[in-house]
């Protein structure tokens, strides 16, 4: 990756959190966490991610800048990006090959 130029999309991270609910109780609801830039590079082209988009999925590798707050990403939390309105399940969080960035497989289209 290497270049800042490429982070082009914006995203934000979300954690589900206890939300008070009016009546004394509280409901899981998603809490945005922070929002950053983003590289989206769409799968394309394997019997799995072919399959995937005929179920109405579409697996993505999203590329964040490596800092305090987006080593902490886990799979428990969604991605949204801010622009479209989509949201993604997270699936796997590592480090680049470089540790600059960390790339996130995610896919929307399924339940949250």
């Amino acid at each position: 990756m290497g270049d800042a130029v490429r982070l082009v999309e914006a995203v934000a991270f979300d954690a589900l959190a206890g939300v008070p609910d009016g009546s004394g109780g509280k409901e899981q609801d998603w809490v945005e966490q922070f929002a950053t830039r983003a590289h989206f590079r769409y799968l394309r082209g394997s019997e799995a991610v072919i399959a995937a988009r005929l179920q109405g999925k579409q697996p993505v590798v999203v590329t964040v800048r490596a800092n305090s707050s987006t080593r902490a990403i886990t799979p428990e939390w969604q991605m949204r990006d801010t622009r479209r309105g989509t949201a993604y399940n997270i699936r796997t969080a590592v480090p680049s090959d470089d540790r600059l960035f960390i790339e996130l497989t995610c896919e929307s289209g399924v339940a949250v």
